[in-house]
């Protein structure tokens, strides 16, 4: 079985031309990078394989309180802390109620002991993730794009071509192989098995300023999102003064634009007036970025010798900031499910049911929010919110990322979902008007210019 069909010839160069891992990775971002980070660690030799070099720009910088233990396992806590913003909470501005804000803080969710997060230059944070997996014994190839994995009989592992800047070429025999490219999806783009959310799509304009208004005290470095007509806004701060200002938008939207990509985002953000307000005295100092085809899904997490993990299986909406998150607890439990693999064939199967269960449960948890968040029973409810059953609690728990532990919270999450159902039937004119607008939205549209994922 081949992810790729040309270049048969060089991907099955000869063995004494092939380095031999028991693990290749794609990818160097915060999934790639942790993944193996743990397997190098626990004596496996591992080739990590990155197309770019790092320190490299990437979008995202919003971190959840669940990563913060798994920055502790990885032992790289202190330099995360170095780099971050402290993000204590969440701050949610609605246009249509009159309390235009309502903040949310971590410290308020049902487990106390992750108060809070950060925010980070991904060029920073994704530079240690992967300078850590070197140091643990990792071999790291920077600007280094895979571009073939063949994939032996009878799960006799695989063979990886890759192209590096200088044009050499290399050939890797690999015993199992995770793809963390990203949104590149390079297994699952090439095997046809990535399809669009049916039920979501968005696109995505973003910048880098300066000079933009913060909020003040502890409450500096919080999340904003903005929500507006066509979609709702990020405002990230960093460490350095810059912060990230990004609008996801409905496709149609954005197909609109009959103006430089630059201006289009300027006058997308005048539609705010309180981002406005916030942006008065800002600079923008990086180019304006645009993407689309947000929401997509693999219809697999694993097969015979490969695993996919973080965007190279599903990305979802950013709103809850889950993408690094997803990656890095994606990479603990590849991590997990490959040692066992290769340690001890006679459990794969049951290690593999372990680890599909676990990247399916991420987004499935946070996708059913995303799906409903600029609903107006949804904003209803993030701009009012009651604990009573302790939803607001679960609530909090969800947006830290705390999901995958012990804590307790699903019942109340299900009772959230409840009292959603319940207030939009006793709104049955407006919540169906909604449902005609969402499914308006949500519709494929093509979008020149702009990068696909």
């Amino acid at each position: 079985m081949a992810a790729d069909t040309h270049g048969a010839g060089a991907a099955l160069a000869t063995q004494a031309t092939q380095q031999r891992v028991d693990v290749l990775i794609i990818g160097a971002g915060p999934g790639g990078s942790t993944a193996a980070a743990l397997l190098a660690e626990r004596g496996l030799h591992v080739a990590l394989l990155e197309k770019d070099h790092h320190p490299r720009f990437h979008i995202g910088e919003s971190l959840l309180p669940a990563n913060l233990p798994l920055l502790d396992k990885l032992g790289v806590a202190a330099q995360v802390k170095a780099i971050g913003m402290e993000k204590w909470g969440a701050e949610f501005v609605s246009p249509w109620h009159a309390q235009h804000t309502q903040t949310y803080e971590f410290a308020d969710a049902w487990d106390k002991t992750m108060p809070m997060a950060y925010q980070v230059r991904r060029s920073e944070f994704d530079h240690i993730l992967i300078r850590n997996a070197a140091r643990k014994g990792a071999t790291v190839m920077e600007g280094c794009a895979v571009h073939e994995v063949r994939f032996l009989p009878e799960a006799g592992g695989a063979v990886v071509s890759a192209t590096h800047d200088d044009g050499t070429q290399s050939s890797w025999a690999a015993r199992m192989v995770i793809d963390a490219s990203g949104r590149d999806t390079f297994l699952a783009s090439r095997f046809k098995a990535k399809h669009r959310d049916p039920k979501h799509n968005s696109a995505a304009m973003f910048a880098h300023f300066t000079g933009v208004q913060r909020l003040g005290g502890k409450a500096q470095g919080n999340i904003t999102i903005v929500w507006f007509e066509h979609g709702w806004f990020w405002l990230i701060p960093l460490a350095d003064g810059a912060t990230s200002i990004g609008a996801v938008v409905w496709p149609y939207y954005l197909k609109t634009r009959d103006k430089p990509l630059d201006q289009f985002f300027a006058d997308t953000i005048a539609m705010s007036p309180d981002l406005s307000a916030r942006l008065n005295a800002a600079t923008r100092v990086t180019e304006v970025e645009a993407t689309g085809n947000f929401s997509y899904s693999s219809d697999r997490t694993h097969g015979p010798n490969y695993l996919l993990i973080g965007d190279a299986y599903a990305f979802i909406d950013p709103v809850f900031s889950s993408g690094v998150m997803l990656a890095m607890q994606g990479g603990f439990m590849a991590a997990d499910a490959v040692e066992t693999c290769l340690r001890e064939p006679a459990m794969a199967a049951q290690a593999l049911a372990r680890f599909d269960r676990g990247m399916r449960h991420g987004p499935r948890q946070f996708s059913w929010f995303i799906y409903r968040v600029n609903h107006p029973t949804m904003r209803d409810m993030f701009m009012g919110p009651r604990n009573i059953w302790r939803v607001k609690e679960a609530l909090l728990s969800v947006l830290a990322g705390d999901i995958f532990g012990t804590t307790p919270i699903w019942g109340s999450v299900r009772l959230l979902k409840g009292i959603f159902y319940l207030a939009s039937l006793r709104h049955l004119p407006r919540s169906w008007r909604a449902r005609g607008l969402r499914k308006r939205q949500i519709q494929v549209e093509s979008l020149p210019g702009v990068t696909g994922g």
